[in-house]
């Protein structure tokens, strides 16, 4: 199989190690061979609650005998999208309340553009430095990265960028801005968390300016810093928000999520602003459902920080420089960026699977299931710092 792979279905490195997966569960993946690995990553932030969780799975089950895809976003009411976007509005603060269901955190981030210059009548997106937002066009156009986007071009115009935590920057927030959009915690950038001061005087200033403030929550959201949502914990009320990834419980989600009178704008001049055929899908829309339903009624969020302090003990170490992040959204930084790559490889050979970051290279990323046990994290810290070892003698 790992030849068929490598010859008929694209990849986007020339390094993907090409395991070949047999099955997962819980907080294991398991390969043809019939060796299992502890999972650090959880697909990227995207399963919250694990491989195959029954809760996820049961509800997967059950939606697809009852009925899947049948009619574009928008127009027929079915129950697990309009419960879904129910039970958002339920968790976030007023007046986000209306959500637009889409397959991909990238695809809630281009309706969000589109929806802000709709809204103000202006066309400026201003975006951090070192963001990531996905790699559609627009997304792409947010990143301020050159090396990834010149290939690309031309992109959006009228895209500005400022740093992130820099209160001298937010003078550059003008009427003339329709949208400032920023990652609740920087991802790619090295989870970089903002100061709360910071927080809140970028929401004066964009009520100050009538610019609307979009959060990014795709990864940070759906619990994994102890809180639903990470800008909660900072007491604002952005004008959008983003979710996606651990969504759905592993399955393809996106969701933007706004007032209903800003969210109505996509229903008139154009008609049809926005549209998705399998958005809301049913089955995703159910599992969607049953993964924030076992989220709320667990213990997960209350344990988050203490698991959380698991690894900060864990990795005091003269090779892990600091320990970035929160919740269970954590890095472990190296010395230096020569030996990352290999080190995750030697890691997942002795049966822990990390990975690594997109710009910051001295990353080690640490975003393992909510279900990850103490015993797990002892064993995953350990494994890390036993091959940092061999790399770093000294």
């Amino acid at each position: 199989m790992k030849n068929d792979f490598y010859h008929y279905q694209a990849q986007t490195t020339p390094f993907a190690p090409g395991m070949e997966i047999s099955h997962a569960k819980g907080n294991y993946i398991y390969d043809k061979t019939g060796r299992k690995y502890l999972d650090m990553v959880a697909g990227v932030s995207a399963l919250p609650l694990g491989h195959c969780h029954p809760a996820v799975t049961n509800a997967i089950k059950k939606q697809v005998d009852s009925y899947m895809h049948v009619m574009v976003y928008g127009e027929y009411a079915q129950e697990p999208a309009v419960e879904l976007c129910k039970k958002l509005a339920s968790l976030l603060p007023d007046p986000l309340e209306t959500t637009y269901l889409v397959n991909s955190g990238t695809e809630a981030i281009e309706a969000s553009i589109k929806l802000a210059r709709r809204i103000t009548g202006n066309s400026q997106i201003i975006a951090m430095k070192k963001a990531y937002h996905g790699n559609t066009m627009g997304s792409l156009s947010l990143m301020d990265y050159e090396e990834r986007k010149a290939p690309f071009r031309p992109l959006l115009p009228d895209i500005s960028h400022i740093n992130f935590n820099c209160l001298q920057d937010l003078k550059l927030i003008t009427k003339q801005t329709a949208a400032v959009i920023i990652e609740s915690i920087q991802g790619g950038a090295g989870f970089k968390i903002p100061s709360k001061i910071w927080m809140q005087e970028l929401s004066k200033r964009c009520k100050e300016t009538d610019t609307l403030l979009i959060i990014d929550e795709i990864q940070p959201g759906i619990g994994r810093t102890g809180s639903m949502f990470y800008f909660t914990q900072h007491h604002i009320v952005p004008d959008m928000v983003v979710t996606g990834k651990g969504l759905a419980g592993g399955l393809p989600i996106g969701a933007l999520t706004t007032s209903n009178k800003h969210m109505s704008y996509f229903k008139k001049a154009p008609m049809l602003g926005h549209i998705t055929t399998f958005g809301g899908h049913p089955v995703i829309a159910a599992a969607a459902v049953a993964t924030l339903e076992a989220i709320e009624q667990g213990k997960f969020m209350e344990e988050m920080l203490g698991k959380e302090l698991r690894f900060r003990e864990s990795l005091q170490h003269k090779n892990i420089t600091e320990i970035r992040g929160k919740g269970l959204m954590l890095i472990a930084l190296l010395p230096d960026d020569q030996f990352t790559s290999q080190i995750v490889d030697e890691c997942r050979n002795r049966g822990v699977i990390f990975f690594l970051l997109l710009f910051e290279k001295r990353a080690i990323r640490i975003t393992p299931p909510y279900t990850v046990s103490d015993s797990e994290i002892e064993f995953a810290c350990q494994t890390l710092l036993e091959v940092t070892e061999l790399f770093y003698p000294n």
